[in-house]
């Protein structure tokens, strides 16, 4: 079986041996932010992404998930794809999906709380 590596360091081609890549882990793609971006530690990470230091340690520990803005931001400074930054997250959902509430609907009527 051939594999090659995308611009991530991610193999195309998963194997039974990838499995711990199926499994949601922040840190692994935190690990790998650090890494390619030459940084010393979290806290470097988290000039870089322009979020407080507290953040990444809250998403270290599983208190925080990785919102959009923050994915977009890793997109932007890491250049990898948000597609190969999910999968290193371990997010395998096919799509995402918004969460609506009653006033962001159209056509709803407003109710005073």
């Amino acid at each position: 079986m051939t594999t090659f590596t995308n611009n991530a360091g991610i193999g195309a081609n998963a194997t039974a041996n990838d499995d711990a890549l199926l499994d949601y882990d922040p840190n692994r793609l935190l690990d790998h932010l650090v890494d390619r971006l030459h940084l010393k530690n979290d806290a470097a990470l988290a000039r870089m992404l322009d979020v407080a230091p507290p953040v990444i340690s809250k998403i270290r520990h599983f208190r925080l998930a990785i919102g959009a803005s923050l994915l977009i931001r890793m997109h932007e400074v890491s250049d990898i794809s948000i597609g190969n930054l999910r999968i290193l997250m371990g997010d395998r959902r096919g799509k995402f999906r918004v969460a609506f509430s009653q006033n962001d609907v159209p056509g709803a009527s407003l109710r005073a709380a």
